[in-house]
């Protein structure tokens, strides 16, 4: 788990840099004020799900479990299905796509929720 999620955390920390760069440069003069928030909350919402990932991974050495494992794979899902979900419906200018964002964030919510359960464990 360690190297898996310590490249999935480096992977969606670099990418998720790269996307804040490309919306504050390159799509400032392209989108609406309101479809660059979008875009930025995605952008704000992988960052911080990175450096849970990298939690996660420096975790599974100390802690290790199902819940740790878990709580990173729901991080992950959370990343590709919310903050992807808002890239594609501010590319697009789908609206359509915002249904699904939820379901992203339901696995953001699952992923703490599986850290604080494997804390309650350690007593």
């Amino acid at each position: 788990m360690l190297r898996t999620f310590l490249l999935l955390a480096a992977f969606f920390g670099f990418t998720g840099v790269a996307l804040g760069a490309f919306a504050a440069h390159g799509l400032k003069k392209q989108l609406s004020a309101d479809y660059l928030a979008i875009f930025q909350t995605g952008v704000h919402y992988q960052m911080l799900h990175a450096l849970a990932l990298l939690a996660v991974a420096l975790l599974s050495t100390q802690v290790g479990g199902r819940l740790i494992g878990a709580a990173g794979w729901l991080f992950v899902a959370g990343i590709l299905v919310f903050s992807g979900s808002l890239y594609a419906l501010t590319l697009s200018a789908t609206p359509v796509l915002g249904a699904i964002t939820p379901i992203g964030g339901l696995c953001f919510l699952g992923g703490w929720l599986c850290l604080g359960l494997a804390a309650w464990k350690l007593a």
